[in-house]
């Protein structure tokens, strides 16, 4: 008989992100950082990043733990596990966690925030993997996992007519008719995650709320950097969404897939950079959401890039 663990005690549980980053090295032939570097944010949740001299886009990777099984979302930007050994790693990870909180018939889930290579490369080291579910990324395969529908005006979610129309946010900015949503559920066996869909960068692109540590992972739709808006309109509303989802829960961070700014205000490091020794905390705040949603009225969908000091709205042309 396992013991379960209580992941529902209302408000989320505080953890550790006082955490230096690896972020590549001046010569990538010569680094000597870890693969893969694993963070405890406690006992139950884990973050990865994978090493920049084997893949320049660094991405983020996030490991949660429930009392039936753990949920890995996404699986990074390299195939090879010789390069890139994410399947031992987390197999390591899983049987430390087992260890300490011995049950049986422990399962894992493989998710992700969008089908992009950086985000899905690792996916076939879990293919054939014992007692694990690894849900495709594409759209349809994802959609249906979750129970999203297929209507463009809801984007896969219900809204509330309530907020369906257009109203200035706290800090003078427009909130649009984004509407709040009812977010589909994934149950880890006492820890649920809200999940629902978020296009705008891709449009299979999904959100997920973590109510035990307060996590809001964003994918590439907010995090420090460049956010590559494919669908405009999309972006929008998936900014109002979050806004909105943000007035319902307490959001301890809001975490997305990758840093690309520099400390200095509104600059980035260049594409295919292998060396930021310079970065921002990989975390969040509600205020950058609405720093978005200010940015996303001054720049009116013109395609180019709208700098702002944390985020560079980078907004593709026809």
């Amino acid at each position: 008989m396992h013991t379960e663990i209580d992941f529902t005690a209302g408000v989320p549980r505080p953890g550790d992100l006082e955490v230096a980053w690896i972020h590549g090295s001046e010569s990538a032939k010569h680094n000597t950082d870890p693969d893969i570097q694993v963070h405890a944010y406690d006992d139950h949740t884990f973050i990865l990043r994978q090493n920049m001299a084997v893949n320049y886009e660094a991405p983020f990777m996030f490991l949660l733990f429930g009392n039936a099984r753990a949920v890995l979302i996404d699986t990074g930007a390299t195939a090879s596990a010789d390069f890139f050994p994410l399947r031992r790693v987390i197999d390591g990870l899983m049987d430390a966690w087992l260890a300490a909180h011995p049950r049986v018939g422990y399962r894992l889930l493989v998710l992700h925030t969008h089908p992009h290579g950086d985000h899905v490369a690792g996916d076939a080291q879990f293919a054939g993997r014992p007692d694990t579910v690894l849900v495709d990324a594409a759209r349809d395969s994802a959609w249906e996992f979750f129970g999203f529908t297929d209507n463009p005006d809801d984007d896969g979610v219900a809204a509330d007519d309530s907020e369906a129309e257009g109203h200035s946010d706290d800090d003078g900015g427009t909130v649009g008719g984004g509407g709040s949503v009812e977010p589909a559920q994934v149950d880890l066996g006492g820890r649920v995650l809200e999940c629902w869909p978020s296009p705008g960068h891709h449009n299979a692109a999904v959100t997920f709320y973590d109510s035990y540590t307060g996590f809001l992972l964003t994918g590439d739709t907010v995090y420090p950097g460049r956010l590559y808006i494919q669908d405009w309109p999309a972006f929008v509303r998936t900014i109002d969404r979050l806004i909105v989802f943000c007035r319902t829960r307490p959001v301890t961070h809001i975490l997305g897939c990758h840093i690309e700014m520099s400390r200095e205000p509104g600059v980035d490091y260049p594409i295919f950079t292998t060396y930021q020794p310079d970065e921002p905390p990989l975390q969040m705040t509600v205020d950058h959401l609405r720093e978005i949603r200010r940015a996303i009225d001054q720049a009116g969908g013109r395609p180019g890039r709208h700098v702002s000091p944390r985020f560079i709205l980078s907004v593709e042309g026809d």
